[in-house]
């Protein structure tokens, strides 16, 4: 990389600064976390993308694309039925109830359906797994930027905690929705402009499939495994996410709401999935002698490598956009619950000021939280995986549930506990569970209880009605 590509990298990041900060010029505690509440489809759809999309699978699929080629695009394409699914089945149930009540965080739409100590539960949940997902993004970036500019990884992750965690605390939802937008447009067309210079720098598309194993460029080389952890791991996280309720919240309707996830699965596949898979099939047939371990290293070693100055230092920004776009969103989740779910609710009539004051404080304190979880998780897409599986397990049957109806405390109580607990014993045991995979055990716990205990309800007030 040349003084011209840290230059363009450096001036993108710090126009996100400069966005967040005027922005945050007139924010107030009520807009923070939902924004005016008349947010349009096309910035809230982007934004939706942006988020689920950002550094940990772009840098994760391109990993993928480097070890199992093509049939890496399935990743996403969970992606796309989650947006869908969430489109037709949480966003008009969710929306409605939440219309009217100034619901700002997930566990206020559960506070409503199941009871206040179900609401702490999946706050407390919920706030954990979006930390580590800071880290993972943050993860993400630092590994893109050591190895493109050479700098020492614990460097590149605290200048990018710095700039997630500055623009974050100070323009709330609104600044995280308009530089999703931008950040968004910049990863399209980075991804576009790389993967052409790619294939050319190889030698054409022939060159490029003379040089990889005929599996890579398979869209069936991809295990039962594989597509079973991917989809109960991924799917369900669009019924809970904290990020995906506060733009549910944030847009003016039902309808625009709906055309938003519509429009963010379309952008996750086919868009995204093939554009990150390819470059790692690049990735691939360029640097050969990398090991699966090193797989997620073979896009910033191609930036380094094919692009021309100026282009590279675009390229890289692309990265760093997808990168910020979902740790800001992961880390104004995790505030929310601080800030709507525990300090709001001991204390309801702190002024507008007091609110907005531990609003950033708490993202402050929290991403720098982030900083030493990502230095300890190796793999961004491992990360990735273990914050959804923890939220998944603990949350998504109650969730689901609460949809249509209202459930017993004490049964999504226990549901939640069984869930996560199973999830984290599991993960310290991986041997117990089906390929080493938690979620695969924890999920079926939480709903099996959650089905006994409403079976259990139901019985006992037919009981009392005879």
């Amino acid at each position: 990389m040349t003084d011209v590509d840290i230059a363009v990298a450096a001036l993108f990041l710090a126009g996100m600064l400069g966005a967040g900060l005027w922005v945050g010029r007139r924010q107030e505690a009520r807009r923070f976390f939902v924004g005016n509440r008349k947010m349009g489809a096309s910035h809230l759809g982007l934004s939706i993308a942006a988020t689920d999309v950002g550094g940990g699978f772009s840098i994760g699929l391109a990993g993928l694309g480097f070890t199992m080629g093509l049939s890496a695009s399935w990743l996403l394409f969970t992606g796309l039925i989650g947006a869908w699914l969430a489109a037709i089945l949480v966003v008009p149930r969710v929306k409605r109830i939440a219309d009217g009540r100034d619901f700002q965080s997930y566990a206020d739409f559960l506070r409503a359906r199941c009871g206040e100590g179900p609401a702490r539960i999946a706050a407390i949940v919920s706030t954990i797994g979006y930390t580590a997902f800071v880290g993972a993004q943050v993860l993400a970036g630092a590994k893109l930027a050591s190895a493109g500019f050479d700098l020492p990884l614990n460097l590149t992750v605290a200048v990018l905690a710095f700039v997630v965690i500055v623009y974050t605390s100070a323009g709330g939802l609104e600044a995280v929705v308009y530089t999703d937008t931008i950040q968004w447009a910049v990863v399209v067309v980075g991804l576009l402009i790389a993967l052409p210079l790619a294939i050319d720098h190889i030698g054409g598309m022939d060159a490029l499939s003379a040089s990889l194993p005929a599996s890579h460029l398979s869209l069936t080389s991809v295990s039962i495994k594989d597509i079973v952890v991917w989809t109960v791991s991924i799917v369900p996280i669009w019924f809970v996410a904290m990020t995906l309720y506060q733009r549910i919240y944030a847009a003016r309707d039902v309808s625009t709401a709906k055309r938003a996830f519509f429009i963010a699965g379309l952008f996750e596949y086919p868009v995204i999935a093939f554009l990150g898979a390819g470059l790692g099939l690049c990735g691939r047939a360029l640097f050969p002698e990398l090991d699966a371990s090193r797989a997620e290293e073979s896009v910033p070693l191609l930036l380094r490598e094919v692009l021309p100055t100026g282009v590279a230092g675009l390229v890289l920004s692309a990265y760093f956009a997808a990168i910020l776009s979902t740790a800001d969103s992961c880390l104004l989740a995790a505030s929310g619950h601080v800030t709507v779910d525990f300090f709001a609710r001991a204390r309801p009539n702190a002024s507008d000021a007091s609110r907005l004051r531990v609003a950033r404080i708490a993202s402050v304190v929290l991403g720098a939280l982030s900083i030493s979880v990502a230095l300890a998780l190796p793999s961004v897409l491992d990360a990735m995986l273990l914050a959804y599986g923890l939220m998944v397990s603990g949350l998504f049957a109650v969730s689901a549930a609460a949809l249509r109806r209202t459930i017993p405390p004490r049964i999504a109580m226990a549901s939640m506990l069984t869930g996560g607990v199973a999830y984290g014993a599991l993960s310290a045991f991986p041997a117990f569970a089906p390929w080493r995979e938690p979620i695969l055990v924890a999920l079926p716990a939480s709903v099996g209880v959650l089905l006994v205990g409403l079976a259990i309800s139901a019985r006992s007030r037919d009981r009392h009605t005879r």
